[in-house]
């Protein structure tokens, strides 16, 4: 799968009173892994930008002076996101301004473009409600190095969400299960009279036993608690 980690920084907080984007940041996770193929942007938004703005993303209109308008790279940005899921934290904020931008240009909104939108604050909000959840909090609460951080920018907000939104989903990998086949299922094409060899079982060594218990106190500190596998086996132990 095809993921866009995305984000962007504008000259304020409202796309109906004619604020624009000025920086766009994506970075391109294929089966969740970083490739390395990015898109980063600055763009000149053909107006002021406003004092609080500047002052959390330290963008200046000077700075911009001499950079394309966004109607000179709606297409790059096009490109780059189409056919992707779109990894956003606060996904409406971003997505709204995208919107409005496209629509300048007479371009389809955001989600007939990509494959999706997933909305990592309202991910975390579920995962931990009443708590704070804004990407900083986030980077706290999984330990997530952000000291490079001094000001919002959209490529680095964008390289800390990976690492959050891997931290959040890891225990959504597939397992394999053996599964037993509904009636009237089709044959899996063996013969009538065959017979399966009772499976070897491999014990796993102290060594391999004690990398596992360290990856459990791991998912114990990224959840603030007990993960799943601990719980069911305690529930398992009570039961026997």
């Amino acid at each position: 799968m095809r993921q866009i980690i995305l984000d962007t920084e504008t000259t304020g907080l409202e796309p109906s009173q004619g604020h624009r984007i000025i920086e766009f940041a994506g970075l391109e996770m294929v089966d969740r892994k970083l490739t390395g193929r990015h898109l980063h942007l600055y763009m000149h938004p053909e107006r002021e930008i406003d004092a609080d703005a500047e002052r959390v993303h330290g963008i200046s209109l000077a700075f911009l002076e001499g950079k394309p308008r966004f109607a000179e790279v709606a297409s790059q940005i096009s490109d780059f996101i189409g056919d992707a899921e779109l990894i956003i934290h606060n996904a409406p904020f971003d997505v709204g301004f995208m919107d409005a931008e496209f629509a300048r240009l007479g371009l389809p909104p955001t989600v007939r473009q990509c494959a999706g939108v997933i909305d990592t604050l309202a991910m975390a909000r579920d995962q931990f409600p009443g708590k704070r959840n804004s990407l900083d909090a986030l980077c706290d609460r999984f330990d997530v190095d952000r000291s490079n951080r001094t000001l919002h920018g959209a490529l680095i907000d964008c390289e800390l969400l990976a690492e959050v939104y891997l931290w959040m989903t890891r225990g959504q990998e597939s397992l394999m299960m053996d599964i037993e086949p509904e009636a009237g299922a089709a044959s899996s094409g063996l013969p009538a009279d065959f017979v399966r060899k009772p499976l070897k079982v491999l014990r796993a060594s102290e060594a391999e036993a004690a990398e596992h218990e360290a990856y459990l106190d791991a998912l114990d500190k990224a959840v603030k608690g007990t993960c799943l596998w601990r719980k069911l086996a305690a529930d398992k132990d009570v039961a026997a």
